[in-house]
């Protein structure tokens, strides 16, 4: 009777634990779903960046599930001694281990891959379009195929033979598709380390230039230029390739042009006639001064070439307005430059208050020669600081009018037109966030006060080299004289002309050719008609012989 008592009486205080222990689970649960969605939520939304309130939408009912499976395993683990507890005990783990690996698969695609494909947009990576689509596809399956089996083990099923079997069929599928894996690989590679990027001109092994369109799994795509016609390249072969790469550094083209002239010309007039010609085409590099001073002067078609006409006005416009894009950088960089030393100064030994509001105002200042003017707006308590685009005369605003400048150049294609305001938009927005980036710790300095300098010198880097490339001296104009030429009659100078012409990526690479002829024609024009008296010979006698002896060759 006693043990019949006794044993009715642990059911009953068994049950009651059981009640008690789900009443426990269900309350926590509750105030932890309370304390997700109404106290860290609130505060996440107020954060610039989304990426904590995103990661809180798609954990909280994972976490909530696991919290709630974490307590009814630690309840069935005080009850040892109820005989269903192994049965329970490989659910429970099976279906914690369901929930994890879902909220995995969710934390990657939905945060992971979406921030870093916002990455590759504003750092020019070329992860975007091949890379994080194999990422998004192929991450999660193993996630899933690696949760599966954890599930399956927790059971106690033994998977050494399927291991096994796999291990052989992946070996023979590796021998089999050992080329495939070769190009996959390859374009990896050319993915993560890559020698260039899309839409840079690349100079292949057997003389094609084209333009790299994508790298794919397997093959590489490029729209070669003399041949209007898309090739694809295994990715194998196109690694194992010695390529030049003519967009980098620069996507300045070079061209040389040999001349011959009479030996009775004026060599020294010769040259400076020729100097003018290249330096009076808008889409020429050299000496800015010069360029304003000569470009009236030259390629005034007696026919009344429309589009040449055209070419020539915007042309002279876009050259005023670099110019003045120019002049706004040397401010912009003395400004950093100052800033840098004025960082280095107040370093040492630490920044006091006042020396930070002098810093912050010192970089203000250079904000506003960028075009930014700084906006305070309290919010809830909170602070949020943004940077609005109001300065007409700053350097932001000085850009756009150059780049919406050379979009009315006559001889550019349409999709030339989207490719500069792509371009120069994409570069002016990460101005801002590099702008924005650095605002952010001179206003809070007390971390990184003692390299504070060393990021001013990085936006400084930044906007000398990779915002604007700067004129050089040996981009200009260059002519020699290479040899002498007898044809059996007369002498003949030979002379090598070389210049560069901007950006080798518009009119479907064919910029550098079309300005290439342009310039040659106006050479022989002026030789031809205009009447200059070199050493006593005239210039129609002269335009004869040009005619006969000009001769053209590009490297």
């Amino acid at each position: 009777m006693l043990e019949n008592l006794l044993h009715q009486f642990s059911k009953m205080n068994t049950g009651g634990l059981i009640l008690t222990s789900l009443l426990i689970t269900a309350l926590g649960t509750g105030l932890l779903y309370l304390f997700l969605s109404y106290i860290l939520r609130p505060i996440f939304r107020k954060f610039e960046r989304d990426i904590a309130i995103v990661t809180l939408k798609v954990s909280t009912y994972p976490v909530l599930i696991i919290f709630a499976i974490l307590s009814l395993k630690i309840t069935f683990w005080k009850l040892a001694k109820i005989h269903i507890l192994p049965v329970i005990e490989h659910i429970l783990i099976a279906s914690i281990v369901i929930v994890i690996t879902y909220w995995s698969v969710q934390i990657f695609t939905q945060v992971f891959i979406y921030y870093l494909k916002e990455y590759t947009q504003q750092s020019e990576a070329m992860w975007d379009d091949v890379l994080l689509p194999i990422l998004s596809s192929v991450v999660p399956v193993l996630l899933f195929t690696l949760g599966g089996v954890v599930v399956i083990s927790s059971f106690g099923v033994d998977l050494t033979g399927i291991w096994v079997t796999l291990g052989g069929a992946t070996f023979v599928l590796g021998f089999a598709l050992q080329d495939i894996l070769a190009n996959f690989f390859s374009g990896i590679v050319l993915l993560i380390d890559t020698p260039f990027r899309f839409g840079d001109i690349l100079l292949l092994e057997d003389g094609s230039i084209g333009m790299l369109r994508r790298i794919g799994i397997r093959v590489t795509e490029l729209y070669i230029f003399s041949t209007h016609c898309d090739v694809y390249i295994p990715n194998s072969v196109l690694q194992g390739q010695k390529i030049t790469n003519l967009s980098r550094p620069t996507s300045l083209y070079y061209h040389s042009i040999s001349l011959e002239i009479p030996s009775e010309c004026n060599i020294d007039e010769s040259k400076k006639l020729i100097e003018e010609i290249v330096l009076a085409h808008p889409d020429t590099l050299g000496d800015m001064d010069i360029k304003l001073e000569v470009i009236d002067e030259y390629y005034n078609s007696e026919e009344g070439d429309s589009n040449l006409i055209k070419q020539q006005k915007f042309g002279k416009l876009r050259l005023l307005a670099e110019q003045e894009v120019i002049l706004k950088l040397e401010e912009v960089e003395q400004g950093l430059e100052a800033l840098v030393a004025t960082m280095q100064f107040v370093e040492k030994g630490g920044m006091n208050p006042e020396e930070i509001e002098n810093v912050q105002q010192e970089y203000q200042g250079v904000l506003e020669l960028i075009g930014f003017q700084v906006i305070e707006d309290s919010n809830n308590n909170r602070t949020v600081v943004n940077f609005e685009e109001t300065n007409p005369e700053g350097l932001i605003e000085l850009i756009r009018e150059w780049y919406r400048l050379g979009i009315k150049d006559p001889n550019l294609l349409d999709e030339d037109e989207s490719f500069i305001s792509d371009q120069w938009e994409r570069k002016i927005h990460l101005l801002k966030r590099r702008s924005q980036r650095l605002s952010q710790k001179i206003s809070n300095p007390q971390v990184d006060e003692t390299r504070l300098d060393d990021d001013v010198m990085d936006l400084l880097k930044w906007v000398k080299h990779k915002l604007k490339s700067p004129r050089k001296k040996w981009q200009e104009p260059q002519i020699k004289m290479i040899g002498m030429k007898h044809d059996g009659s007369d002498y003949y100078i030979e002379l090598e002309l070389t210049f560069f012409v901007d950006e080798i990526k518009l009119e479907d690479g064919k910029r550098g050719d079309r300005v290439r002829s342009q310039i040659y024609q106006e050479i022989f024009r002026h030789f031809k008609n205009t009447y200059l008296d070199w050493d006593g010979i005239k210039q129609t006698e002269l335009g004869e012989n040009i005619g006969n002896t000009l001769d053209v060759s590009i490297n």
